[in-house]
């Protein structure tokens, strides 16, 4: 059985959403962060860098959240993907991480990043329901997960962006959601 690693306020809330989402049997092994759990030899086993999440699928040891992301939606994914389609994917989730994610929690990237950022976003919601259309994949984990820490984390503003909140709003009341993120 896949083992996910993390703290209780930590990235791997992502992670297991996803996991929820494509209801791939899984054990959450938390470990105590203000202990420094994630500082002792059995996991830097894992992960040598000792941050969380990480993962142990079988032999394989995984960490950095983008990148188990898409290794989930390869491996336990619904339907097979093409090339184009594992570049897509992997365009939207480290957009995610990096790009989403420093332009809004980095206090100095908010104000020059954020408008440009969430009004590309808007623009995209306005048409579509998820971020790649009308079905829900791995890159809504992604960037949806980011948007949705924004209300829980920093309370900003995000009246601009109606299309943005009404996403934030449809992704947090689904199930899988509300059994991770949802429970923070």
């Amino acid at each position: 059985m896949l083992k996910l690693y993390g703290g209780a306020f930590s990235r791997a809330s992502i992670v297991q959403w996803y996991l929820e989402e494509l209801q791939v049997p899984y054990e959450f092994i938390l470990l105590d962060m203000k202990a420094g759990e994630h500082r002792q030899p059995e996991y830097l086993e894992i992960n040598p860098i000792g941050k969380v999440p990480a993962i142990m699928d079988g032999d394989l040891k995984l960490w950095e959240s983008g990148a188990i992301l898409l290794y989930i939606a390869e491996k336990y994914g619904k339907n097979p993907i093409s090339l184009e389609e594992r570049a897509i994917f992997s365009q939207w989730v480290l957009f995610g991480n990096s790009t989403l994610a420093t332009g809004i929690f980095v206090e100095a990237n908010r104000e020059r990043e954020m408008p440009r950022l969430l009004t590309t976003l808007n623009e995209i919601f306005a048409r579509q329901p998820f971020l790649l259309g009308d079905e829900f994949t791995v890159a809504d984990v992604a960037v949806g997960s980011i948007l949705a820490y924004i209300p829980i984390m920093l309370k900003l503003d995000l009246s601009e962006y109606p299309a943005v909140v009404n996403y934030i709003q449809k992704i947090s009341e689904r199930p899988a959601f509300k059994n991770s993120i949802g429970k923070r």
